[in-house]
């Protein structure tokens, strides 16, 4: 059997643009992607904490340092520049290996990795 576990997660971070005048996705800074062990593509769950909303997308990857959260598309409709978001990936994995796994978690300060 096989089950969805938290494989990521990018906790407390600020949006810092919202373009509706995009395909979709979200724009993360490189360095908060390679410390939380995402990848560019990867599909993504967002937690608005501000407001509530929840919606998934994939990622784009940003330019290192910049500390850009970027929502773009409709989903800018969810999220403004300003709210507070947490942002998750999953993996699919044998029940057995699930219990010994370990999520990468990381709680930046100001969008940036301290």
């Amino acid at each position: 059997m096989f089950i969805e576990v938290l494989k990521s997660k990018i906790h407390r971070v600020s949006v810092t643009e919202a373009n509706l005048d995009y395909i979709g996705s979200i724009t993360i800074d490189s360095m908060l992607l390679d410390a939380a062990n995402m990848i560019e593509n990867e599909r993504v769950d967002i937690y608005n904490i501000t407001n509530g909303e929840r919606f998934s997308t994939y990622i784009i990857k940003g330019e290192a340092g910049s500390g850009i959260i970027g929502i773009n598309g409709a989903a800018a409709h969810k999220a403004r520049v300003g709210d507070l978001l947490i942002i998750a990936s999953y993996a699919s994995m044998d029940f057995e290996e699930a219990k010994q796994w370990h999520p990468t978690v990381i709680f930046p300060k100001d969008n940036h990795l301290q």
